[in-house]
């Protein structure tokens, strides 16, 4: 527990702690913490570990809450049963007029003023229960095209025994774990707003294509002769097609060369990340007696030892 902060309810969980943040954490530093965690205890990085699992869903629950001003003023104010809270009456034995309990108002008085007959006219029936409508959570897969560049999902929304279609917009450039809120598309309330639709965005892989934050990585293999020599190579990319792109001389195996903007939009910043090719080196598994000799005359021109600086 953070040093100063005020657990909300000691008998229930605190999503400040879930997330790792102090209580006046700003919404950058949640979202920035609930990256980092999702990432961590993501099931597909923890396959078969029962504990990152809960984890992660303990994230994912804490950040829906947390992450939108409404419900967090309203955590924050009642604790975890916040969503409950809005129904409470006013002090316990109270309600709708009716005094607690085993306790005699008219003593306050001396006696001397009659409740019963002050308070008959003032009683009104007691008012139903208001109580919001339960979130619904989901979870769907978008392609790693439509996470990066933006789009929409279709998806089928049960509740109260019925189904409906809806049309979920991908924000460009979302995150493997990020969760979309939908306000009013949760269950509905008893004389109280429905609840919200929470949607947990799952990104497919990418055949050729490995993200790192905004930025792309691309392994393009490369021959000996064309990473000695240097070379023009056709490279892909995912939003402005296939390049060309300029090979320099003695390129290493591992090296990585930078195509600005070529990468991840963020529709925060409005900023557009890299693409990053990363050479390897592919040496032919069967050679013939000609290339065979020109590699052993290679061998004995070349006077480097790159090992020689490693070791």
């Amino acid at each position: 527990m953070w040093k100063g902060a005020k657990q909300a309810d000691m008998a229930g969980t605190d999503y400040y702690q879930v997330l790792e943040v102090s209580r006046g954490a700003s919404a950058d530093d949640i979202r920035r913490a609930y990256k980092k965690l999702s990432r961590q205890f993501h099931p597909d990085r923890n396959p078969d570990d029962a504990s990152a699992a809960s984890r992660f869903k303990e994230v994912q629950e804490a950040y829906s809450v947390l992450s939108d001003d409404e419900t967090r003023q309203q955590y924050d104010r009642f604790g975890p049963n916040f969503r409950q809270a809005a129904g409470a009456a006013p002090f316990p034995g109270y309600a709708g007029g009716e005094m607690p309990a085993g306790f005699d108002f008219s003593n306050l008085f001396g006696g001397q003023v009659d409740l019963e007959s002050l308070l008959a006219g003032s009683r009104s029936p007691r008012r139903p229960l208001v109580q919001r409508g339960h979130d619904i959570t989901m979870t769907i897969q978008v392609p790693f095209q439509v996470a990066a560049t933006g789009g929409s999902h279709d998806l089928d929304v049960h509740r109260d025994g019925r189904s409906e279609r809806l049309s979920v917009k991908i924000p460009v450039g979302i995150s493997d774990g990020e969760v979309l809120r939908l306000r009013g598309q949760g269950s509905p309330g008893q004389g109280g707003p429905p609840g919200d639709l929470l949607v947990t965005v799952q990104v497919a892989p990418h055949p050729w294509f490995r993200r790192e934050g905004d930025d792309l990585l691309l392994d393009v293999p490369l021959t000996v002769a064309e990473a000695a020599l240097g070379a023009r190579v056709d490279v892909p990319t995912l939003i402005d097609g296939t390049v060309i792109l300029s090979i320099p001389p003695g390129t290493s195996s591992g090296a990585r060369l930078r195509m600005k903007e070529k990468g991840i939009g963020n529709s925060q910043s409005g900023r557009r990340g890299d693409q990053f090719v990363v050479i390897r080196i592919v040496v032919p598994e069967e050679s013939g007696e000609n290339m065979r000799a020109l590699f052993e005359q290679l061998a004995e021109s070349d006077p480097t030892r790159p090992r020689d600086e490693l070791w």
